[in-house]
């Protein structure tokens, strides 16, 4: 599997992100692009064609392109986020998915969605209900989502789904049940370990703060590339934050 990776360059104003369960730090402007880049590089690299949305300098938190949008098979729902500072953010990766030639719909007010808040397991929609994911987005994305099976969970402590649960390619959850309610999961042995981005066949993407999970997951039969994205992670970002996947 393989297809088109689309992100967005991290702005000046990178380290202005918001903050919502750590505490702020000092973010490294210059080592976040040398990061992103380095990201980038390892999409690349499993075969994945990437595209930039448009630079979005003004807004802090556009490198987090997950969140504007869900791609669910041939269709593209461009999300309405929860804060409303990075609503503007939706609009240019829009344009690129015109570009591209994918079919693009709107969550609508009063709903709010993050994509940050989607999982997507086979036929399955696991959708956060969070601070940033409402019960009318959740709705909508049910009624754009006919032919899959959209389960809403709750959350505690984290930003998004997706910072407490991801799926490995055989379709194993793996997350922390401290922050979210779903069974079975596999539970990895740093908090970051959670957050896994598979890149096709028995390939994920991981954080390099996470080396004991790489570990267990290679001891799986995974094949594990691993990336520095530390200045991110200050952001409450992940993996699975600084891109979103459509397969060819």
């Amino acid at each position: 599997m393989s297809g088109i990776a689309l992100v967005r360059m991290p702005g000046p104003r990178i380290a202005e992100g918001i903050v919502t369960h750590v505490p702020r730090e000092v973010v490294d402007r210059e080592l976040a692009v040398e990061q992103h880049a380095r990201y980038v590089a390892a999409l690349t690299a499993n075969g994945w064609r990437v595209v930039y949305a448009e630079p979005a300098d003004e807004l802090p938190d556009a490198p987090f392109v997950e969140d504007t949008v869900v791609v669910a098979g041939q269709l593209a729902v461009l999300t309405r986020p929860g804060a409303p500072e990075r609503r503007p953010e939706s609009e240019s990766v829009g344009a690129v998915l015109r570009q591209i030639g994918v079919k693009a719909v709107r969550i609508a007010a009063p709903g709010t969605l993050d994509g940050g808040d989607v999982l997507q397991v086979d036929n399955t929609v696991y959708v956060g209900r969070s601070a940033r994911t409402n019960d009318q987005g959740i709705r909508q994305l049910i009624a754009l989502l006919p032919e899959r099976h959209v389960v809403p969970v709750r959350l505690s402590g984290v930003l998004h789904l997706k910072s407490a649960v991801t799926a490995l390619p055989d379709g194993t959850l793996i997350g922390l049940p401290a922050y979210v309610d779903l069974p079975d999961l596999l539970v990895p042995p740093e908090e970051s370990g959670a957050h896994v981005v598979p890149l096709g066949g028995d390939r994920v993407l991981m954080a390099a703060s996470a080396p004991q999970t790489a570990a267990m997951l290679e001891k799986r039969g995974f094949s594990v590339t691993v990336v520095d994205i530390s200045e991110f992670e200050k952001l409450e970002g992940c993996v699975t934050c600084l891109s979103v996947l459509i397969s060819s």
